[in-house]
């Protein structure tokens, strides 16, 4: 049987080239590939990936939302700021509320009025910062009593060794997964991305298809703003600053296209996990962290030109 190696390489290349990353920096530092460091790298990464579940389903639809680094900033100031008045319970529900509330916004302007993705979202990406300067009159909060509170468990709590936001993040994956690949709605969203006119004839309602994906990005950037809240006991105005970069460069890696019509939930795992696994093994080497934004710029690129050769069938046009 004859292997396609160019085959191969398109569809693996990261992959591979992260396997041996992996393999050199482990044979170069022994502490990198111990349980202990694989669960700090996966609890580091869990809120990244908690957004990048979501926005998964955007990106398929063949949108974009970069909206979430600021939504995650107010929604985090939310939680924190409710707790102190009304209590965890009700801080959770509000922030979960107020995250479906600019999914649905921003699900409105793309998804029914028909505006372009790109210039909603960093529009929305400005207000957001506003009024979360706004909200929190430029000021930190903190949580009051964080010692006395419950709220913690979801950021600092763990199950069996087990860091709760992994557990999380691993189960939120499952049930995205599900949702994408085995219901009704997940079949549509692979439509619309893959051909929206095509999918209108074919009876699926596009409009609110784009409109749910947003509604799902939303929410689960307000579940990551809960752990992100629970994790630090407080919000800074700035928290989520570059996390909407972060997780496109996360889903991108994981092979999902920006074109729409393919990829998947676990495969966006991966892709956020690789890229916690390459930051933590750039400073366990002693490069200085600003190298982070360097090899992830580098990672965008090659990813998005993987993804282009693939699809046109030559690496160059």
């Amino acid at each position: 049987m004859t292997i396609n190696w160019r085959g191969l390489l398109q569809r693996h290349g990261l992959i591979l080239a992260f396997g041996l990353f992996l393999a050199g920096v482990a044979l170069g530092n022994d502490a990198f590939l111990t349980p202990g460091n694989i669960l700090d790298v996966l609890r580091q990464v869990s809120i990244t990936g908690l957004i990048a579940l979501g926005v998964t389903f955007v990106v398929v639809t063949g949108r974009l939302d970069l909206s979430v680094g600021s939504m995650l900033t107010l929604l985090t100031v939310i939680v924190v700021d409710q707790h102190n008045t009304l209590g965890p319970g009700l801080a959770i529900l509000c922030t979960l509320l107020a995250g479906l509330a600019i999914g649905a916004w921003n699900g409105l302007l793309v998804g029914y009025l028909g505006f372009n993705a790109l210039i909603v979202t960093l529009a929305m990406l400005s207000l957001l910062n506003g009024v979360t300067l706004w909200y929190s009159g430029g000021s930190n909060v903190n949580v009051v009593g964080a010692d006395q509170s419950w709220f913690g468990v979801f950021g600092r709590g763990s199950v069996a060794g087990i860091p709760v936001p992994v557990i999380l993040f691993l189960g939120s994956a499952g049930a995205a997964s599900f949702l994408l690949r085995r219901t009704v709605f997940g079949r549509s969203v692979y439509a619309v991305g893959g051909n929206q006119v095509t999918s209108v004839f074919s009876g699926i309602d596009a409009r609110l298809t784009v409109f749910c994906a947003y509604l799902l990005s939303g929410l689960a950037t307000a579940l990551a703003a809960v752990v992100m809240g629970s994790r630090v006991m407080g919000a800074q105005n700035t928290i989520g600053q570059g996390y909407e970069l972060t997780v496109l460069a996360g889903i991108i890696l994981g092979g999902t296209s920006l074109m729409g019509g393919s990829g998947s939930i676990w495969r966006t795992v991966i892709g956020i996990a690789m890229l916690g696994f390459i930051q933590n093994g750039l400073l366990l080497m002693g490069f200085p962290y600003y190298v982070q934004w360097l090899v992830t710029w580098a990672i965008i690129i090659a990813a998005v030109w993987i993804d282009l050769a693939a699809k046109r069938g030559k690496v160059f046009a």
